[in-house]
């Protein structure tokens, strides 16, 4: 679904870049301050998918704390946490509310809610490290498994209402 966000008609006038990020804290400690530092994005959304889903959930706030889970290499962060003394949580700049607002009200039979909790896992983890640099411009979205209920299609279609309305809103405040 991630991966045709390049061929979405909502948005064309968009350079987008896409990575997959590995299931290990350090990997994302380096890479996504690189990508920061490297791209100099207008918006960062990452994504991951949640066999807990069963709505497309977009995260509003990161946590620094809790990352007691190892990742595939067998490691968790020193002192458990994200940034050593950093905030407790970060809140997006970006109005989740207003994001699935606008998937839920799009034709399209796809459902959006807006999260707290990220999981303290690695799609916490790397949207917390996104939103350190930058709260206003950083976002997640935790996506079902394909076919659990949203097919591909239907997934990319949420993922381009999200990211548009998540640019709008970023346009909006600059004009303001």
């Amino acid at each position: 679904a991630v991966q045709n966000l390049k061929r979405r008609d909502l948005l064309p006038h968009l350079d987008v870049h896409i990575q997959e990020i590995p299931v290990d804290y350090q990997e994302v400690s380096q890479i996504v301050p690189n990508l920061w530092k490297e791209k100099n994005p207008q918006l960062v959304v990452h994504v991951g998918v949640s066999g807990m889903a069963n709505k497309i959930t977009v995260e509003q706030r990161g946590n620094n704390t809790g990352y007691e889970r190892l990742d595939v290499k067998g490691q968790r962060p020193k002192k458990k946490c994200c940034i050593n003394d950093g905030e407790e949580c970060i809140l997006s700049g970006i109005d989740m509310s207003q994001v699935c607002d606008e998937i839920n009200k799009a034709e399209n039979e796809l459902e959006a809610e807006v999260s707290h909790d990220a999981g303290r896992y690695l799609c916490d983890f790397s949207f917390y490290t996104s939103l350190s640099i930058d709260r206003s411009r950083s976002a997640f979205i935790h996506v079902p498994p394909l076919g659990q209920p949203y097919s591909e299609d239907q997934l990319g279609d949420g993922l381009a209402i999200a990211v548009s309305a998540m640019l709008k809103q970023l346009t909006d405040q600059k004009s303001s």
